[in-house]
């Protein structure tokens, strides 16, 4: 059994080599995260919107629309096709006429050679409509194309953001350990001259210990959040991004509600995308219905072929000229289900378009109130930092007097760093629910 008066010394062993170890591995991770080069929140978002797959992807699916706008125009244009023959057919018609000797009508070997030429007179609409529902899907992959970069842009301002804040946060831990150190260093001193206790020492050691500790978990938090940067960026997972200080960013002018709500209706790429949608519903029921209607073409055939009496193994030149006129009648209802089928999609995209302006509008209000609040929140924790930092003050100076004891001037300690903590994450706060009411109201995040 271990005795009392063997506590204490155990406790300041542990605490010692922890410490120890600790140190150690703060420093090991310290050095690898030192900011070699930094980022600005603006490179972060052009590079992202310009290199990320899934922008990548949605600029391939516009490029794919020009091919179906293309293909759509073909519509318009002739078929040419060239075509040859040859048959070897028997028996062969024959027939003997009195005086004149046995005739053949047709040859055993026949030869053709063709030019073919069809060419669209009226299809009563068929490929304008066909063109103009292509040249909508163009524009609804546009719409895309700017909502993923949007989505993008906004991803990398709240991991840019989070990233900032756990630098902040590790210069905030150091000076807390630096004035922690200087105050063990005057606890020793103090114990050399009798004034002090083993205690204190080691109370302000557990603390110490306490703080490193903590800044490993920030430290670990930097390496996720890097690679989380890193992901964005396309670079190796390992790399070791630093990021530059952003704190200070416009606030949009004051506007009121309605306004804002107007805003985000306009400009907001989903409502852009939703509108897009219902009018290439309605161009998908004219495209169906254009399908029902006539198609009148004229053909060309110009080319040789032998088997003309009386030389009928002779090559001669021949050609076919004519109209082709196509007419549905009875196609058993399928274009009349189809134009259903289309009608309940414009209505669905009418649906749609009407619950996702009410999901902009909630989400301009509730972007408002958070900037609101965390505006407060900065004035709030910049006045808690100033009274924590004046007691912290009071607090040392009544130490070094004797009238309070290490406990206090720890505890006073802490509230200072906890303060400054709190500060920092509100104006990170107050700096990314401006970007999200800017994102809210449609502002563009990238150039």
């Amino acid at each position: 059994m271990i005795k009392k008066n063997h506590i204490l010394p155990l406790l300041i062993g542990i605490v010692m080599a922890f410490s120890q170890q600790l140190s150690a591995q703060t420093e090991t991770v310290a050095m690898e995260t030192s900011p070699a080069d930094s980022l600005s929140l603006d490179s972060i978002i052009s590079r992202v919107v310009s290199s990320y797959p899934s922008v990548k992807e949605a600029e391939e699916a516009i490029k794919r629309a020009d091919t179906q706008i293309e293909l759509a125009r073909s519509g318009h244009y002739p078929n040419v096709s060239a075509n040859a023959s040859y048959s070897h057919i028997g028996p062969v018609t024959k027939f003997s006429i009195p005086g004149m000797g046995e005739i053949q009508m047709n040859p055993s070997d026949n030869y053709s050679a063709t030019i073919d030429v069809s060419q669209s007179i009226s299809d009563f609409g068929k490929t304008a409509a066909n063109i103009a529902f292509q040249q909508e899907s163009k524009q609804l992959g546009k719409q895309t194309l700017e909502q993923v970069k949007q989505q993008l842009s906004i991803r990398a301002v709240h991991t840019y953001y989070s990233l900032l804040f756990l630098q902040e946060a590790i210069d905030i831990k150091n000076e807390q350990l630096a004035n922690l150190q200087r105050h063990l260093d005057f606890i020793n001193k103090k114990m050399e001259t009798g004034s002090a206790t083993q205690y204190e020492a080691l109370s302000t050691k557990v603390k110490i210990s306490g703080v490193k500790s903590q800044k490993l978990d920030i430290l670990a938090s930097i390496r996720i959040q890097q690679a989380v940067l890193n992901t964005l960026l396309g670079e190796p997972e390992t790399k070791r991004h630093f990021v530059k200080e952003k704190l200070t960013v416009d606030h949009p002018q004051h506007l009121v509600a309605d306004t804002m709500i107007n805003m985000a209706v306009r400009n907001r790429d989903e409502m852009k995308i939703a509108r897009e949608k219902t009018r290439l519903a309605e161009l998908n029921l004219n495209l169906i219905k254009s399908k029902n209607t006539p198609n009148l073409r004229a053909f060309v055939s110009a080319g040789a072929k032998d088997g003309y009496i009386p030389s009928l193994y002779q090559l001669k030149p021949n050609y076919a000229v004519g109209l082709d006129l196509h007419i549905p009648i009875f196609d058993a209802n399928r274009n009349k289900n189809q134009q259903l089928l289309a009608k309940s999609g414009i209505q669905s995209s009418v649906y749609e378009t009407e619950r996702m302006q009410r999901e902009v509008a909630s989400d301009v209000i509730k972007s408002s109130a958070n900037v609101e609040t965390a505006a407060h929140k900065v004035q709030q924790f910049k006045l808690q930092l100033k009274q924590a930092r004046d007691a912290f003050s009071l607090a040392e100076t009544s130490f070094k007097a004797g009238s309070i004891t290490n406990l206090d001037l720890l505890d006073a300690t802490t509230a200072v760093s906890n303060s400054r903590l709190l500060l920092l994450k509100s104006e990170i706060d107050y700096a990314l629910s401006i970007y999200d009411l800017q994102a809210s109201i449609g502002d563009r995040m990238y150039e």
